[in-house]
């Protein structure tokens, strides 16, 4: 079994105990996980519970409700929360860390491998714990400071909920045209894969990239007529691929090769 490094009071609390407080999805997927990892873990439990029988709590409760449940932990217990924008200052006057796991988590979630999570921690012990923790589940982890904690999770937003927002309005034009949903899937598909294996600017395609500005304006004409309320955003859009496009080698081998 993992280890989790504490520092209880004597004979107070099961050394290596880890209770998570919060029966919703995430803390009921991290116990599943945390039990095939050989952890020693109890719950999920209710908000309200005092965390008497653990040396570790890992609050998966909404941000909201962070520091009333960590109000009512017993002293003397290592306290983390499992939130991307919340800085450890809820935990307080807890010994604290966070892990944020960069997934959504659903129903059937069970396993954490590979996931990547940021971590943070008010003291070296307490960093430890929750690198330790990430490790029995296998998780990617990596250090944000409070002071980012904002930024990073704006930027997980921008990757995720507001991609799916911005898909949403590129089904709302394709179906001006007769188009539907699952025709744009294989592009979206392969913008993002492109993304993640060779970087923004060599994944930018498109008329922007190959500096073809009748079509952009052309594009932007039928936005206008058809989804005037979101023309802010396509031009706010082009300028940001104007600024990629601007950055990119002259001699880009995808310059010029792709239609989309």
């Amino acid at each position: 079994m993992p280890q989790i490094p504490t520092s209880p009071p004597a004979g107070a609390i099961a050394a290596d105990a880890v209770l998570v407080v919060g029966a919703g999805r995430l803390g009921t997927a991290l116990v599943a996980a945390l039990t095939d990892a050989g952890v020693d873990v109890r719950g999920p439990a209710g908000r309200g519970a005092s965390g008497e029988d653990a040396a570790v709590v890992l609050l998966a409760v909404p941000d909201a409700a962070i520091a009333e449940a960590a109000a009512l932990i017993a002293p003397g217990r290592l306290v983390g929360h499992l939130s991307g924008a919340t800085t450890l200052a809820p935990l307080s006057p807890h010994a604290a860390f966070s892990i944020h796991p960069l997934i959504t988590v659903t129903a059937r979630t069970r396993s954490f491998t590979g996931v990547p999570a940021a971590l943070a921690g008010s003291s070296a012990a307490a960093l430890r714990t929750a690198q330790t923790l990430a490790a029995a589940l296998g998780m990617a982890p990596f250090e944000v400071a409070d002071a980012d904690r904002t930024a990073y999770h704006a930027a997980a937003s921008l990757a995720s909920n507001l991609v799916v927002a911005l898909e949403s309005v590129a089904e709302a034009l394709a179906g001006t045209a007769g188009v539907d949903r699952a025709a744009l899937v294989p592009l979206a598909r392969a913008a993002i894969d492109d993304w993640a294996v060779l970087g923004a600017r060599a994944a930018l395609t498109g008329p922007v990239v190959r500096g073809d500005e009748p079509t952009v304006q052309a594009q932007r004409a039928a936005v206008a007529e058809r989804l005037p309320a979101r023309l802010a955003l396509f031009d706010e859009l082009v300028s940001a691929a104007r600024d990629l496009a601007g950055a990119a080698p002259p001699s880009d081998a995808r310059s010029g090769e792709e239609p989309t």
